[in-house]
């Protein structure tokens, strides 16, 4: 399997994969096989390299960097490559991302390739004839999109590249429905600018025919073939630089931890005093970018993804909340953390519990934000009925499931439970908020459930009593387990301040100013402030 890893430039981050071992060989993808995917195909079948596979500016881990023509994206690339102290190698590049490649024949960037090989250009140059272009792929509230998009990748494999009436007979083994789940999740990271890069590279292609300097191989036996005798004399390649802050320390930046369970994803943002942001189920920590915004200007806020979940690994084990708890210690050990300060919500909530409750000499403060205290009857209800099985299907059908899913939790609590008594207050945001939270479920795949399922097998009314250390707990008022702060107070031990908050800062379409409001009420208690007049702390 291929490593992610992510590499810091002017602009922001680019996410590469390394598999194999040797010389370094550069790989661009193209635009219908994921990064993830392809390096971990030519681990297999290009024995005798180091791979690092780039996702492309404005595609998965890198659509936060961007330009507006080829030579722009082509000098990101190679600012990424010096960044990662690649040597002047062969360059492997697919079908479209053709362009990309003999942009970076004249090391404008600072990199350049000794020599450029383009596979599957034969389907590029057919796509270009007939003039083919995704549909818009804008979010649309219905999440028709995912279907859209899904569709045009599929079918960029199974058709004729120059007659969309029949199928190729004849080319590379057609994706299954994971591979083609990889690919979606990486082109709807920025659904725009994937489109926009796609017709940027399909007009560029009638320049990459003719060029000088390039070899067109058919297959990925050719090759093999071909860069077997580019193997003598070149040393192996040297490991890859640990990522690198970006230039501005309020804005959130990517990078993984190597835990003894499995690598983990993280977001980071801010200096000072570390703090550790656990999300909520069933996602990605994405949603707690508000948070990590709000208190990057007095703290470090490091919010990882829980394995399982997100972009961290899926190792294949059952899950509860005291392990996600020794996970996010692992994260803190292999960062180096003696001592940090805790933020978790809903799941978070319990998993910062935890933690606290077992090893309190490692945390300073934690805000525990609307722990799952509710009847055993309707946990139950819930484990029994909130997590139908969400697997990749190769006619995307599982996207339109996931879209509504995330939509009706907006809409019900619980979800699953569509009746006019279950309606919700908070509101469905807008389509492009609710396509991004919808892709952090995606990326969780098969194993969305264990950690949310965790939340709901977990005793928290015999472990909050158990609290020793300084400890918030609080709720917004649309947060569906705000009901559960007045038995917090009856459970919690003397000195925890348990209060309602004027927000809950990562729910969509919070007002400016309760946001602001939390906010400020999180960094009073983490730095030690008096509480405030109105916080009814347990005495």
């Amino acid at each position: 399997m291929s490593t992610p890893h992510y590499v810091t430039i002017g602009q922001g981050q680019l996410r590469v994969w390394r598999s194999g071992s040797g010389p370094d060989l550069l790989v661009l993808p193209g635009l219908i096989a994921a990064a993830s995917t392809r390096a971990d195909q030519l681990a297999r079948d290009l024995p005798g390299w180091t791979v690092t596979t780039v996702d492309l500016p404005g595609t998965g881990g890198s659509s936060g960097v961007w330009a507006e023509d080829i030579a722009g994206l082509a000098r990101l690339i190679a600012e990424a490559a010096c960044a990662l102290g690649l040597p002047s190698c062969p360059l492997l590049s697919f079908d479209l991302a053709g362009p990309l490649a003999v942009a970076l024949q004249d090391g404008e960037g600072g990199w350049q390739p000794d020599a450029i090989l383009l596979a599957e250009a034969a389907a590029a140059e057919g796509w270009t004839e007939r003039g083919r272009t995704p549909a818009p792929l804008a979010p649309r509230d219905d999440g028709t999109h995912l279907a859209v998009l899904w569709a045009h990748l599929r079918d960029a494999h199974v058709l004729e590249p120059r007659d969309a009436r029949h199928p190729a007979a004849q080319g590379a083994p057609l994706p299954d429905p994971a591979a083609l789940d990889a690919m979606l999740r990486t082109a709807a990271a920025a659904p725009r600018r994937y489109e926009a890069l796609w017709n940027l590279c399909l007009d560029a292609m009638p320049n990459v025919t003719d060029q000088a300097g390039i070899v067109h191989v058919e297959d990925l036996g050719a090759a093999a073939k071909t860069l077997s005798a580019m193997l003598a004399g070149r040393p192996d390649a040297k490991p890859l630089p640990p990522t690198q802050p970006v230039a501005d320390p309020l804005r959130v930046w990517h990078d993984y931890a190597d835990t003894p369970q499995g690598r983990v994803h993280l977001r980071r943002a801010g200096r000072g005093r570390p703090l550790l942001a656990l999300q909520s189920a069933p996602g990605s920590s994405a949603p707690l970018l508000p948070l990590l915004h709000g208190l990057a200007s007095g703290w470090e806020v490091i919010a990882p993804d829980y394995l399982g979940n997100g972009e961290s690994d899926k190792p294949d084990r059952e899950v509860d909340i005291g392990m996600l708890a020794e996970d996010a210690l692992a994260v803190a050990d292999a960062l180096g953390l003696d001592s940090f300060d805790l933020w978790g919500t809903h799941t978070g909530a319990l998993v910062a519990l935890e933690l606290t409750v077992r090893h309190p000499e490692r945390v300073g403060r934690a805000v525990l934000e609307a722990p799952v205290l509710i009847p055993a009857d309707f946990s139950a209800d819930i484990l029994t009925n909130y997590f139908p099985p969400l697997v990749a299907d190769r006619w995307g059908l599982h996207l339109l499931q996931a879209w509504n899913m995330r939509r009706d939790m907006f809409l019900f609590w619980p979800w699953y439970r569509q009746e006019r008594a279950a309606a919700r207050a908070i509101g469905v945001p807008g389509a492009a908020v609710l396509h991004d939270w919808t892709m952090g479920l995606l990326a969780s795949g098969a194993h969305y459930d264990r950690s949310y399922r965790a939340a709901f097998h977990y005793d928290t009314r015999a472990r909050l009593p158990r609290l020793t250390w300084p400890a918030l707990i609080c709720a917004g008022p649309a947060d569906m387990l705000v009901d559960g702060l007045a038995e917090a107070k009856r459970l919690a031990p003397a000195g925890t301040e348990v209060t309602p908050t004027p927000a809950t800062v990562w729910y969509p379409g919070q007002a400016a100013d309760a946001v602001e409001a939390t906010i400020a009420r999180y960094a009073a208690f983490l730095r030690g402030d008096a509480p405030a007049a109105d916080s009814h702390p347990i005495a």
